[in-house]
C-alpha cells in the first residue's frame, strides 16, 4: 500500500463519453468514493486533474499562440478541481485547490508547507493551474508535486488500462506491456508519460503506475499495490 500518493486523472475522465457533458457526476461521484476508501486505509491522497474536457490546446485554432492556449488550459484545470473539491466535501472528505497563481479567494497559492499541513489533517489537495507557465504538461506538475512531497508512488489513472507497444484502439494485436523501466522511456523517447516527468520520476526515484481508471475499484487496486496497469520501475 502506498502512504502518499498523487492520482492523475485526465479531465476527459470527468466527462465520460456522452457528447457535450463536462462532468458525468456518476464518474467522478465514483471516483471520489475510490479515494474515501484509500483514504480510510491510510493513503494520503493528493491530485492533479486535466483540463481536456474543456480545452485542447490550439485544437480550437491551429493559430492561435501557443502561450495564450497553454494559459486558457491551465484555468480549465482550475475549474475541475474545484468542482472535483465540492464532490469530496459532500462525501464528507475535507479538500483544497492550490494554484501555482493567485486565483482571489477561489484557491489558495501553493506551498509545500501548506500542502503537507492540509494532508495531515487527512484533506485531499487538489493541485490546478499546472507550473503557472506555458510549454509544460500535467503529466509534469505531477512528478514535480509529487518529488516536492516526497510521495512514494504516481498515479496515473487513463482511457486504457495501461501501456501498449501499439494503439491498442488500432491495432487488435497491439500486448500490453506489464513493467517498463523509466530510464527506458527517456532513453526511447517513448511516450508514455511526458519525458520531463519521466526525468523527474528517474532522478528522484518515485515509481508510476499506469491503469485504467474504468476497470472496478482500479484507483484502490492501485493505490493497495495490486499490479495493475503498467508499472513504470525507476530502479
Amino acid at each position: 500500500m502506498y502512504k502518499r500518493i498523487v492520482l492523475k486523472l485526465s479531465g476527459e475522465a470527468l466527462a465520460g463519453d456522452k457528447p457535450g457533458v463536462k462532468f458525468d457526476n456518476d464518474i467522478i461521484r465514483g471516483i471520489v468514493l475510490q479515494i474515501k476508501e484509500i483514504m480510510k486505509n491510510g493513503t494520503e491522497v493528493t491530485l492533479v486533474i486535466g483540463g481536456g474536457n474543456f480545452w485542447r490546446g490550439r485544437s480550437a485554432d491551429h493559430n492561435m499562440d501557443r502561450t495564450k492556449a497553454d494559459q486558457i488550459g491551465m484555468l480549465a484545470t482550475v475549474m475541475n478541481a474545484i468542482y472535483v473539491a465540492d464532490f469530496l466535501r459532500q462525501e464528507g472528505v475535507g479538500a483544497v485547490v492550490q494554484t501555482p497563481f493567485k486565483c482571489g479567494t477561489m484557491t489558495e497559492e501553493f506551498s509545500k508547507d501548506s500542502a503537507i499541513e492540509h494532508i495531515k489533517k487527512g484533506e485531499v489537495v487538489i493541485f490546478a493551474g499546472g507550473l503557472g507557465h506555458p510549454m509544460f504538461s500535467t503529466d509534469t506538475i505531477t512528478a514535480l508535486r509529487g518529488a516536492e512531497l516526497e510521495v512514494d508512488g504516481l498515479l496515473f489513472a487513463k482511457n486504457v488500462d495501461g501501456v501498449y507497444d501499439d494503439d491498442p484502439a488500432k491495432n487488435p494485436d497491439a500486448k500490453k506491456i506489464d513493467e517498463i523501466a523509466c530510464g527506458d522511456i527517456i532513453k526511447n523517447n517513448l511516450r508514455v508519460i511526458d519525458l520531463t516527468a519521466a526525468t523527474l520520476c528517474f532522478d528522484n526515484k518515485i515509481p508510476v503506475v499506469i491503469f485504467g481508471l474504468n476497470e472496478e475499484n482500479s484507483i484502490i487496486r492501485a493505490a493497495g499495490g495490486e499490479k495493475i496497469g503498467t508499472i513504470v520501475t525507476v530502479d
